[in-house]
């Protein structure tokens, strides 16, 4: 893993996501290396060509940018983060992330974390601070095995399963992103995994794979090496006119409606 340093003009984006106002994106680059991520594009921005999960930048200005930024624009709702993950395992040594939800509590900020890790644990005392806020946990498939090929750089299902269950222990509003829903991978034992989360999130967000971000080789490569026979059926599911996430919308919806679990299909 190749870490550097960089700074920041700005830190405090507006957001084109639905309900947020703002996106905070403390490092460049995700050491999550997740072969699906559709924010690979941010290689641009220093590393082109780069393999994607290779890199991190940390943006070590990002905090007193922040500080700065926040105490001038309206108040709002803050995603963290939407081109990096905030938890990623930089974040256990440098912090960035932390010291950016210190910043927005101090100034009224409302929050919105969306992960893969368990590491937002540790900020459990800051989130009960906050007025608004609410913590996600990304879940693609109930099986780790599926994790460890797509997401080799994140942490394993159960300790997610776990995160979600301390946090709304904790009463912080939590939810799940089930996404992308890989085809044939994240559907299965789907009763099961929606039978966990029942009493341990608030609400579900369902999402589709993202195939326009040049992520296809990455996936292909996955695909190769861990299910080859997978491969054709997969592939067949994100082609135009395929049923399979129409499909997918309508178990999902019925699943949740009959555990009494607000869900959004966002696709």
């Amino acid at each position: 893993m190749e870490i550097g340093e960089v700074r920041c003009k700005g830190v405090l984006g507006k957001s084109g996501i639905g309900g947020m106002d703002y996106a905070v994106n403390p490092y460049l680059g995700c050491g999550h290396a997740c072969a699906y991520c559709y924010a690979r594009f941010m290689r641009r921005m220093g590393h082109p060509g780069e393999l994607w999960g290779s890199f991190v930048d940390v943006k070590v200005n990002a905090v007193d940018v922040l500080r700065v930024e926040a105490a001038k624009k309206p108040r709002g709702r803050v995603m963290l983060s939407s081109v990096t993950d905030a938890y990623q395992p930089i974040e256990r040594e440098r912090r960035m992330t932390r010291r950016c939800l210190e910043v927005l509590l101090d100034e009224g900020y409302g929050v919105d974390v969306l992960t893969k890790s368990d590491l937002v644990l540790r900020d459990i005392d800051l989130f009960k601070r906050f007025d608004d806020v609410e913590v996600g946990l990304t879940v693609t498939s109930l099986d780790d095995g599926v994790r460890r090929a797509f997401e080799p750089g994140a942490s394993p299902i159960p300790a997610r399963l776990d995160a979600l269950k301390k946090l709304s222990d904790e009463g912080i509003p939590t939810y799940a992103f089930l996404g992308p829903m890989l085809p044939y991978l994240s559907d299965e034992r789907l009763d099961e995994l929606l039978n966990i989360l029942a009493d341990r999130v608030g609400r579900l967000l369902v999402d589709r794979l993202n195939i326009k971000c040049g992520n296809m080789p990455d996936i292909r490569s996955v695909l190769d090496a861990h299910y080859p026979e997978l491969r054709p059926m997969f592939e067949a599911a994100l082609k135009e006119g395929s049923p399979y996430y129409s499909d997918l919308r309508t178990r999902v919806t019925r699943l949740c409606e009959d555990r009494a679990i607000p869900v959004r299909v966002v696709y």
